[in-house]
């Protein structure tokens, strides 16, 4: 039996969010993090290392999209388990990104247009040009281990235009 709720039950107000779906990859093999260097012709990121992912599309699960992602930007496949949620504060719109880790053991990634992913160091992250949040998302999830429980976050900008990521308790 499905179970219909109308929009206008759903509690859709301007003082709530529109949430944009999105997956995040980070795959791992052993201290090396797959990371994407975001192809110079890319509208946002160009040059920048981030984690591998993109869009939710429409009747899709996260899950599914995270691997459908992971495969078009890398050509990879891999068991995926869930690290958190991050909640991205972007004006009237937020981004709710679900961010995943695996391990990959084998195979090297094919370049996209989307960029080149590379297997990198963790401890050269600090010398590359990366996305803003990504050495604090990093640290948290070469923290956790398969089986613990997902993480909830938000980030946002503070009155210095500061980034600021929140972890909850």
């Amino acid at each position: 039996m499905q179970i219909y709720m109308p929009q206008s039950d759903q509690g859709v107000t301007t003082n709530r969010y529109t949430l944009i779906p999105r997956a995040a990859i980070f795959l791992r093999r052993g201290e090396l993090v797959l990371l994407l260097k975001g192809a110079p012709t890319k509208r946002l990121w160009a040059n920048k290392y981030n984690g591998l992912g993109g869009h939710v599309e429409r009747g899709e699960d996260v899950l599914s999209a995270a691997k459908r992602e992971l495969l078009e930007e890398t050509g990879l496949t891999t068991d995926l388990w869930l690290c958190g949620t991050l909640i991205v504060d972007a004006g009237e719109t937020g981004i709710c990104l679900y961010i995943f880790s695996g391990e990959c053991l084998e195979g090297e990634p094919q370049p996209s247009k989307e960029g080149l992913a590379e297997w990198i160091s963790l401890d050269r992250i600090s010398e590359l040009p990366v996305v803003e949040d990504l050495p604090v998302l990093l640290s948290k999830i070469y923290t956790m281990k398969r089986g613990d429980p997902p993480f909830s976050a938000r980030s946002y900008y503070d009155e210095n235009e500061k980034l600021v990521v929140e972890f909850a308790n």
